[in-house]
C-alpha cells in the first residue's frame, strides 16, 4: 500500500483530493491559504480538516517508512517471510508495527537470554507443540543438559523461560491485553506516606476509577500528584479471567499433558513479562489521551477567546489597577497607538480621590476618550467603583469594562513590548495592554504565550511540543481567517498572517514608517525580501482600509482581480442565485465565486462579529455582600472538563460547576458555554468567605 492508499482509508478523502493537498503542500502552500484560496482542489475542505489531515498525512509517512525499515532489518538477518510481511503490510499503527517486530529484537530478560545461549530453543519447540507427555518432555531434556544446564528441571525451566518470553512477544495476544485493560482495567489509587490529608489531593486517596470512564481532569491530577509524591497508582485486572481464557484459547483441548508445561510458561510470561508492560503502557496512554483533550479543549478555549469582537472606533484608556504603586493609565487611539500615561491613587493607602480624578477627567477631555478598560487583577473593584461614581458624578457618556489582565505582565515585559514601546516603564506597557484587549483581543493576546492566558487545564503537565504546535496552528488560522490591517497591526500579528515570518514582518512594518502607509496592495512587493512565494501566499490576508481599491479592503486575492471585474461589469452582484450557472460562465469554480460574492457584498467585514461582544459594566461587588440566592451577571473566563470560571467582578472568579450548567445532562461545560460568553441568571449557591471562593449555578 502506497502513501495515497493508505491516506485513503484513513480520511475518506477522494484518491484526486489527497493528491492535490499534497501537491499544494509541497509547493510551499500554507494550510489557510489552501483552505481560503484553493478550494476547487479541496473539495471546500476547511482549515480544520486541512490540519488534520497534515497530522495523519505526517503519521502515515512515519508508518511506511517505518515498516520499509523493519523490512530491511528483517531481511537482512534472514527473518522475512510472507506471513510476517503480510502482518507488517496490514499493521495500521506505529504501535502494531513495533508489537510485530518486538520477538525480532534482542531479549532484554536475561533469564530468555540464557536460555538461548544454552541451546533450549528445540526444547522449548518439543514443550510447545503439546504433542508430548510429561516423562517424554523430560526424557527429551536430557538430550539438553551440558555444563550450564545440569538437571533436567533446569532444562525445562529454561524452555519455559524461551516459551513465555514467546508469548508475551505475541502481537496478536497484546492486542487483546491492551483492549481488556482499556475496558476492564481499573486504576486504584493510594496515599504513600507523605499524604497530605487536607491537600489539594484529598478526594483521590484509597479511590479507584475504572480506565474506559475516567476523566482526562482527572488523569492528569492523579499523575501530578504522584508526581508530587502524594499518591501511588497501579492497574489491576482480572487475572483469571486472563488464564481462563488462554486455557480456552491458547491450548487446545486434544493436547497432551504437556500442556501443562506451556500453560505454565504462558502464565510466568503474562504475569512477569506482559501484564507489567501493558499496565505501565496502558497509564503512559492514559497520560497521552487526557494530554490529547486538554490540548483539544486549550486549543477550543483560545479560538474563543481570539475571536472575542473588537471594540472599533474608540479611544480608549487603559486602567492596570493597583495599592501602593497606584493604578497605571495608558491612553490608545482608534488604530491602537499609544497616545498618553498617567498614574492615579485612588486606591488605599492613599485614596486621593480628587488627584486622581483631575488626572481622568483632563485625559477625557484632552483625547476625547470614549471607553474604558479596567484590568480584573489586585484593587481592581476598588478601581471599578471609583470610576463608575466619577462617570455618574460628572454624568460622562462613556462606557466603562472589567477585562482578563491575565498575560499582561509577561506581556509587559517580553522583547516583544520592549520593542514596541522602547521608552515606555513595564508598568505602562502593562496597560496598553489591558486598553488593547478591549479595542482588539486578538491583536493584543497574539503578542502573549497562550499558556499564559489562564485558559484550559493542567496546562504544564501535557506533552508541550504538542500543545505548542496546537495553539500556534489555531492562532495562525484565526488570524487568516480573520484578516489583518496592513497599516495598523504590530510585526507580531503579522508574522502570523500565511508566508511571512517574523522578520518579513518586521521588514513590513519598517516599509510601512518610511512610507507612512500603504494604499494598495502591489506596494507590499517594494518591502524587502517579499517575493513572489510570499506575496501569493500573505497578500489575502491583508487589508487596507481607504486605499486606491475597495479590493484591497477585502479577502479577494490580487490574482481574481480580473475576474473580479468582469463579475461587476456583467452582473449585478446581489442579484446572482445560480452560482454554478454564473461560474460556468465565467470560467470558474462556484466555491471561488461564492467566496468573491460574499466580499463584494460585505467589504472590510470581520467574522468577528458574528461572535461574543464586549460587555460593559455596570455593577461593583464585594464578596462580604454576596449572599445565597443573589442572582448576578458574568462572563466566562476559562472552561475546563468539570465547569467554568465565571467573572462577577470579584477578585477570584466564581466556579460554574458542571453539574450547574443545565437542566439537560451534559458531558461537557463547552456544549453550552464559550470563551467570554456573557451570563445572565447566575444564581450564588455557595460562599466561602476563608478561601474567597463562590460557587454559582444556572438552574
Amino acid at each position: 500500500m502506497n502513501l495515497t492508499q493508505l491516506l485513503e482509508q484513513k480520511t475518506n478523502l477522494p484518491i484526486k483530493v489527497i493528491e492535490n493537498i499534497i501537491k499544494l503542500l509541497d509547493e510551499g502552500c500554507t494550510i489557510p491559504f489552501i483552505a481560503r484560496y484553493r478550494k476547487e482542489f479541496t473539495n471546500g475542505a476547511t482549515d480544520e480538516q486541512l490540519r488534520d489531515f497534515e497530522e495523519v498525512y505526517e503519521y502515515s509517512k512515519k508508518l511506511l517508512a517505518r515498516k520499509e525499515e523493519i523490512k530491511e532489518i528483517l531481511k537482512e538477518r534472514n527473518f522475512l517471510d510472507d506471513k510476517i510481511e503480510k502482518n507488517l503490510n496490514e499493521a495500521q499503527t506505529l504501535q502494531a508495527l513495533e508489537d510485530i517486530y518486538s520477538p525480532f529484537k534482542e531479549k532484554k530478560s536475561s533469564r530468555t537470554s540464557k536460555a538461548i545461549e544454552n541451546g533450549l530453543e528445540p526444547l522449548a519447540n518439543i514443550i510447545q507443540s503439546m504433542r508430548y507427555n510429561k516423562e517424554e518432555c523430560e526424557q527429551k531434556a536430557k538430550q539438553f543438559l551440558n555444563e550450564n544446564i545440569t538437571t533436567i528441571d533446569e532444562a525445562i525451566n529454561g524452555a519455559k523461560d524461551i516459551i513465555a518470553q514467546r508469548y508475551a512477544d505475541d502481537f496478536k495476544s497484546k492486542e487483546v491485553l491492551r483492549n481488556l485493560i482499556q475496558n476492564w482495567g481499573i486504576l486504584e489509587i493510594s496515599a504513600t506516606k507523605d499524604f497530605d490529608k487536607n491537600g489539594v489531593y484529598s478526594n483521590f486517596a484509597n479511590t479507584t476509577e475504572k480506565i474506559k470512564y475516567i476523566k482526562s481532569h482527572r488523569v492528569l491530577a492523579i499523575l501530578r500528584a504522584v508526581n508530587e509524591k502524594q499518591l501511588n497508582i497501579k492497574i489491576e485486572i482480572d487475572e483469571n479471567y486472563i488464564l481462563e481464557n488462554i486455557k480456552k484459547y491458547k491450548i487446545p483441548s486434544n493436547a497432551s499433558s504437556s500442556k501443562d508445561f506451556v500453560f505454565d510458561a504462558y502464565k510466568d510470561g503474562l504475569k512477569r513479562l506482559l501484564l507489567p508492560a501493558l499496565k505501565k503502557e496502558s497509564i503512559t496512554n492514559l497520560k497521552e489521551k487526557a494530554s490529547k483533550e486538554a490540548i483539544e479543549l486549550f486549543g477550543k478555549n483560545l479560538k474563543e477567546l481570539l475571536l472575542t469582537a473588537p471594540l472599533l472606533n474608540q479611544i480608549i484608556l487603559g486602567i492596570d489597577p493597583g495599592y501602593k504603586t497606584g493604578c497605571k493609565l495608558a491612553v490608545i487611539d482608534e488604530n491602537g497607538l499609544f497616545l498618553d500615561s498617567g498614574v492615579i491613587y485612588p486606591t488605599k493607602p492613599k485614596e486621593d480621590f480628587v488627584n486622581s480624578t483631575k488626572i481622568v477627567l483632563e485625559l477625557i477631555k484632552k483625547y476625547k476618550i470614549t471607553s474604558i478598560a479596567i484590568g480584573n487583577g489586585t484593587a481592581s473593584r476598588e478601581t471599578a467603583s471609583f470610576i463608575d461614581e466619577l462617570i455618574k458624578k460628572e454624568n460622562l457618556s462613556i462606557n466603562y469594562a472589567i477585562v482578563s489582565e491575565i498575560g499582561a505582565s509577561v506581556y509587559s515585559a517580553s522583547k516583544i513590548a520592549s520593542l514596541e514601546y522602547p521608552n515606555l516603564d513595564v508598568t505602562i506597557r502593562g496597560a496598553i495592554s489591558i486598553a488593547q484587549r478591549l479595542r482588539d483581543p486578538m491583536a493584543a493576546l497574539v503578542k502573549i504565550d497562550p499558556k499564559s492566558l489562564g485558559i484550559g487545564q493542567y496546562q504544564h503537565d501535557v506533552n508541550q511540543k504538542e500543545l505548542g504546535q496546537k495553539l500556534e496552528n489555531i492562532t495562525i488560522d484565526l488570524v487568516n481567517k480573520v484578516g489583518v490591517d496592513l497599516n495598523s497591526a504590530s510585526y507580531k500579528l503579522l508574522s502570523f498572517i500565511s508566508g511571512i515570518s517574523e522578520k518579513l514582518a518586521q521588514n513590513i512594518v519598517e516599509h510601512r514608517e518610511k512610507i507612512k502607509k500603504f494604499s494598495s496592495k502591489k506596494e507590499l512587493l517594494d518591502v524587502k525580501r517579499i517575493g513572489a512565494k510570499a506575496y501569493e501566499q500573505c497578500v489575502g490576508f491583508l487589508r487596507i482600509k481607504n486605499g486606491k481599491s475597495i479590493l484591497d479592503n477585502t479577502a479577494i486575492h490580487p490574482e481574481d482581480y480580473e475576474l473580479t471585474s468582469k463579475l461587476q461589469k456583467n452582473y449585478k452582484i446581489e442579484e446572482i442565485k445560480d452560482f454554478d450557472k454564473t461560474a460556468s460562465e465565467l470560467n470558474t469554480s462556484s466555491l471561488k465565486l461564492k467566496d468573491i460574492v460574499n466580499e463584494l457584498l460585505k467589504p472590510g467585514y470581520d467574522v468577528r462579529f458574528e461572535f461574543n461582544q464586549v460587555k460593559f459594566s455596570n455593577d461593583i461587588l464585594d464578596i462580604n455582600d454576596l449572599k445565597e440566592g443573589f442572582v448576578l451577571s458574568g462572563i466566562v473566563r476559562n472552561i475546563t472538563d468539570f465547569g467554568a470560571f465565571v467573572d462577577i467582578g470579584l477578585k477570584n472568579d466564581a466556579l460554574l460547576h458542571i453539574s450547574q450548567i443545565s437542566e439537560k445532562r451534559i458531558s461537557h461545560p463547552s456544549e453550552v458555554l464559550s470563551i467570554n460568553q456573557n451570563l445572565e441568571n447566575l444564581k450564588v449557591i455557595s460562599i466561602d468567605l476563608e478561601k474567597q471562593r463562590v460557587g454559582l449555578s444556572l438552574k
